[in-house]
């Protein structure tokens, strides 16, 4: 890049089923954008929406410079945001929700303090979770402090909305696993951070599509994907068992030889369904880290490209 030209900055937006209202998002994102005296691009990923989003975005990429991927399917925001990182251009990429709870009004603040501070990551932090239900912001903490403690990484009000670099860019795109979760895997690499806080947005239509099955499914994602530490919890466990079952078959031996042996039916029936309650879970746990390992050893793609809309090139050299 010529010093002499303003900064290339990539804004990366996942989609599903926000063609309501994403017309006036993007206007407002353009608006921020033009403030800040850089060349942009939006990368829009359709995840495969029914509602009539890509028609949407067919629309907004006629007023500015849209770079945009229509999936084969509904892939999971994870992997649409592979998408959007893999096909994004600029000297720094901003990942934000398009459904309206990342304020657009904060990128000119993400895009200053990536120049001024040479941090390689602005990661906006969530001062509270915004309107969510007692049981999702509990389920959250909940999940956040498991992950805290299984790898040895702070999570607290972590989001995705986030500024990222070139270098650090580059350096998440050769981390090729399929399953992705994008924050861990940001914190992982490492590189400098500056956090900017920031107040959840109510949403700006309609109903997330962001169900506890999903949220469940990405946290199996992020635990098995960060620690293997339930799997060494379940060799302690074992030995914890094994050790407790010498001591019992002890007494039950010695209580044999002495003649004092009791009947101890129910003794019998709630060790086998603690010790089988036990199997089943040790079962579970370590069921998830052969799932994670096919996924991978099958070296499918992330996800499939249906239709995609390449920026002008009068847009290319100007404002989104």
């Amino acid at each position: 890049m010529s010093d002499n030209r303003p900064d290339f900055v990539s804004v990366v937006m996942p989609i599903f089923r926000e063609a309501a209202h994403l017309p006036p998002l993007l206007e407002s994102v353009r608006a921020a954008l033009q403030s800040c005296n850089v060349r942009s691009e939006l990368v829009l990923v359709d995840d495969g929406s029914s509602d009539g989003s890509w028609d949407t975005i067919r629309n907004e990429a006629r007023l500015s410079n849209v770079r945009a991927l229509r999936l084969s399917r509904n892939f999971g925001k994870e992997l649409a945001l592979c998408a959007g990182l893999e096909h994004a251009r600029g000297d720094a990429v901003i990942l934000m929700d398009a459904d309206g709870q990342h304020p657009p009004s904060l990128l000119p603040e993400l895009i200053r303090t990536w120049q001024t501070s040479g941090a390689d990551i602005v990661q906006a932090v969530k001062r509270t979770r915004g309107d969510e239900s007692l049981f999702g912001k509990a389920a959250a903490l909940l999940f956040y402090f498991i992950l805290n403690k299984l790898s040895g990484f702070e999570f607290g009000g972590a989001s995705d909305f986030k500024l990222m670099n070139r270098k650090a860019l580059n350096a998440w795109l050769k981390m090729p696993e399929r399953n992705v979760f994008f924050r861990g895997m940001t914190a992982w690499m490492g590189f400098s951070c500056v956090q900017i806080p920031f107040e959840v947005s109510p949403r700006s239509a309609g109903q997330s599509t962001w169900s506890y099955v999903k949220r469940l499914k990405l946290a199996l994602t992020g635990i098995t994907a960060f620690s293997s530490l339930p799997l060494q919890l379940v060799t302690l466990a074992g030995g914890i068992f094994l050790a407790f079952s010498i001591l019992l078959g002890a007494q039950a031996l010695y209580l044999k030889l002495a003649g004092e042996a009791v009947s101890g039916f129910t003794t019998v029936i709630l060790l086998e369904l603690i010790i089988g309650s036990f199997l089943m879970i040790s079962l579970g746990i370590i069921g998830e880290y052969v799932a994670r390992i096919y996924e991978e050893v099958k070296g499918r793609p992330r996800y499939i490209v249906a239709e995609t809309i390449e920026p002008s090139e009068s847009a290319t050299s100007g404002d989104a």
